[in-house]
């Protein structure tokens, strides 16, 4: 059974459910289905079936595209997100979600989720917390992406996306100029420029897709946040 692995226990830990009653959360888990992504496999394309999905490992986007193909990231997934409450409550929208770095995530019924929260208000009432939090962080991305620069934005999604490498010990980035671009909702152009003007400041060190983050705390500044 999903909710008896060690990793999902961890991931549920490190969500919402966390505060569900135990036996609620096992009801909600019983049926799910582990699922592995590759690094740039979407999860949820834009036309299919409502899904939910607990993050267990990796890192996932959440992003719009344009008529004309560009796209902007509106939330990053990590361990311990839930993907799709809102879907489960109110129905299908337009936001793929694509896998940045290889994930793992478990894939959830909604059918069992909404007949559990039309029968238990905590798992009601925890779903509205979460979609209220998800609203939140919309608004704060919107703000961002409405009046600060493309150098603040590329700096924010540069310490969204980066991980600690385990030999060096910092903060690394494995992406594109236009996965960057992609990210923040602009032309790669652009970003190269805003890349080139935080190399020259000491923040961030570039090689190849990589891209190191020499002063956490300056790029943090940069950004805005």
């Amino acid at each position: 059974m999903a909710g008896t692995h060690d990793d999902v226990r961890t991931a549920i830990a490190n969500s919402f459910l966390s505060g569900v009653p135990p036996d609620l959360v096992q009801r909600l888990v019983q049926q799910a289905i582990p699922l592995d992504l590759e690094a740039g496999a979407i999860l949820y394309p834009e036309e299919g079936d409502p899904r939910m999905a607990l993050v267990i490992s990796g890192l996932l986007r959440v992003y719009l595209t344009s008529a004309e193909g560009r796209e902007i990231t509106i939330r990053y997934a990590r361990d311990g997100d839930v993907l799709g409450t809102v879907v489960t409550v109110a129905g299908p929208v337009r936001t793929p979600v694509q896998a940045v770095t290889d994930s793992r995530v478990l894939l959830l019924s909604v059918a069992v989720a909404q007949r559990l929260a039309e029968t238990d208000a905590s798992l009601a009432w925890a779903f509205a917390q979460e979609i209220a939090r998800r609203l939140y962080d919309v608004l704060d991305e919107l703000a961002g992406t409405a009046f600060a620069s493309v150098r603040a934005r590329v700096a924010r999604h540069l310490l969204d996306l980066s991980h600690r490498d385990q030999e060096t010990g910092r903060l690394t980035v494995t992406a594109t100029q236009q996965e960057i671009a992609d990210a923040v909702g602009s032309v790669r152009e652009v970003v190269a420029r805003a890349l080139k003007e935080l190399r020259g400041e000491r923040l961030i060190h570039s090689e190849g897709g990589s891209t190191t983050i020499l002063d956490p705390a300056g790029l943090h500044k940069t950004s805005g946040v």
